[in-house]
């Protein structure tokens, strides 16, 4: 099987990568985010998974696309935010590893407990459907305490949000209150 894999940050990448290397799974990566802000944020999560790629020797395309303008209009509705944005980037990688030759695609965002999971997961099939590809589930979540380890000995820049406009807010707001005890 040749498999896509998107990957949101390198540090998610790290737990996924090491199972399907030890399944012997054909693998390549795509990075593709578009809902990352600030602009610098989304530039050193992008050279983080480069750096990532490198020491594993995996090949990654890089789709660039930061859509600020986009992100800044959906609100704060955290359902519909997630949704949108969850939607958005399976549906590409979806399209992408049908026009590229793949037989299935995931994501590392099935690493992370502070994802919704199942949302990804009835999305991911939904997107597999609509393009003709396969989904490739595996709950990846057992492993994110031992990827986010290695990524630290990796020397790999561990971020404290999701990524979008309104998480960043969020992640600010608590630093706030952190430093105000």
């Amino acid at each position: 099987m040749r498999l896509l894999l998107h990957i949101c940050c390198g540090p998610c990448a790290v737990y996924p990568v090491s199972v399907l290397e030890e399944e012997g799974i054909d693998f390549e990566g795509l990075f593709y985010n578009p809902n990352i802000h600030p602009l610098d944020e989304f530039v050193r999560r992008k050279e983080n998974v480069k750096k990532f790629a490198e020491i594993k020797k995996i090949p990654v395309e890089y789709m660039d696309d930061f859509q600020q303008e986009m992100w800044e209009k959906i609100g704060e509705d955290n359902e519909n935010r997630c949704n949108m944005c969850y939607t958005l980037r399976i549906d590409m990688v979806a399209q992408f590893a049908k026009e590229n030759g793949f037989d299935a695609f995931t994501t590392t965002l099935l690493v992370s407990p502070y994802q919704k999971h199942e949302l990804i997961v009835e999305l991911a099939k939904k997107a597999a459907e609509k393009y003709g590809t396969e989904f490739y589930y595996k709950d990846f979540r057992p492993g994110f305490r031992q990827g986010q380890q290695q990524a630290k000995e990796l020397g790999l820049y561990r971020q404290k949000y999701c990524g979008c406009i309104i998480s960043y807010g969020e992640a600010e707001e608590l630093k706030k209150k952190r430093k105000s005890k």
